[in-house]
């Protein structure tokens, strides 16, 4: 280097200073493995998203998984706004935690639909808007697991989902997020209708993220085996037994007689098989009148009170229904016997009927 001078070798050396620990990081995970990981997120999220769909009653979209890894002390960078994590610990079929990041102002959104708001001024999250997020949350995430369990070929459970709210800068709800230094960021496009269109992230310790990856690749691995193996057996299997049958069919005489149909009438004629019954009269059974249903929402609900009125789907005069253990037998018109309720009856299925009913 000449005075005052910087040799080529040594500007290299400073561009590349500040890209190195990225580099580093990147390699920890080869493209197979981010394409795997980005996989299992693509098959566990679509079948959430239908599950969220349901929810919301808006069309919701989980779409497009970045693979990356980034360092715990980055996270600041990583998470500029206000989120809500859910954490999820795998109980059975897999070893480790996965952590749901999205922002707040979606959670919002979310739990704005939830309770029967249509999502465009959604409320701050308080606690009944945070209870709605965790079961959209929990249903989404049980979608998911069961969408692993196929994939893995194997029975996959999950803990409770546990909600927390995050905002790095401040320090808040930080324990949510794993211990390991290194974690895998997997990011999705979600769209919730013309509401949202946002990420939602998936956080999880690289351990577990290559845990992942050699789980799916020795079921790949166990299948292609499998089906080397068995076909050639399964062929020899099915000649061998196609020609025992052929020499039991040789060596047995055959019968030969008319065929003989049973009438119709005396299908239909038969009684019930009352064999037994009177062993049977005296089980008690629960007889329910129902007045009438109606559906509201979980914001309708929220808002009752004492006095408040809940109009139900039947006419007044109308015949109620009558329930045997949850099963409709007959209808009936509501009577007061003394200072009771009763019900008269005045249609009712035929005691055959009824005894079917019960089975």
């Amino acid at each position: 280097m000449t005075d005052n001078m910087l040799s080529q070798e040594e500007i290299d050396s400073l561009l590349k200073g500040g890209n190195q620990e990225s580099t580093e990081t990147d390699n920890l995970l080869n493209d197979i493995e981010k394409d795997t990981i980005g996989e299992i997120g693509n098959i566990s999220f679509g079948s959430s998203a239908t599950a969220l769909s349901s929810l919301l009653n808006q069309k919701v979209e989980i779409t497009t998984p970045s693979v990356s890894i980034i360092n715990k002390q980055e996270l600041a960078k990583e998470f500029p706004h206000p989120y809500v994590a859910i954490e999820v610990v795998f109980t059975e079929g897999l070893s480790g935690s996965n952590l749901l990041v999205i922002k707040q102002s979606d959670a919002a959104v979310i739990a704005d639909l939830m309770i029967g708001g249509d999502g465009s001024n959604p409320d701050e999250l308080g606690e009944i808007q945070l209870s709605a997020v965790q079961e959209a949350m929990n249903q989404m995430m049980g979608s998911a697991s069961t969408s692993m369990s196929t994939v893995l070929n194997k029975k996959i459970d999950i803990s409770p989902p546990r909600l927390e709210l995050l905002n790095v800068k401040e320090g808040e709800g930080t324990d949510a997020i794993p211990d390991d230094e290194l974690l895998v960021k997997v990011s999705f496009r979600l769209t919730v209708g013309n509401l949202i269109d946002s990420n939602i992230m998936q956080l999880l310790p690289l351990d577990f993220a290559k845990q992942l990856v050699v789980e799916l690749m020795n079921k790949a691995s166990k299948e292609a085996s499998n089906n080397v193996q068995t076909e050639p057996e399964e062929a020899r299997e099915n000649q061998q037994l196609h020609i025992e049958k052929s020499e039991k069919e040789k060596a047995q005489p055959v019968e030969v007689k008319p065929v003989e149909f049973a009438t119709f009438d005396e299908q239909t004629n038969q009684s019930v098989d009352t064999h037994n019954l009177e062993l049977l009269l005296d089980i008690p059974l629960n007889v329910t009148v129902e007045l009438g249903r109606t559906k509201r929402s979980i914001k309708q609900i929220l808002e009752l009170s004492k006095g408040s009125i809940i109009e139900l789907d039947k006419l007044a005069g109308e015949p109620v229904d009558i329930f045997i253990n949850s099963k409709k037998v007959a209808k009936g018109e509501v009577v007061v016997i003394d200072e009771n309720f009763g019900v008269r009856v005045t249609d009712i299925m035929s005691q055959a009927d009824r005894i079917m009913n019960l089975k």
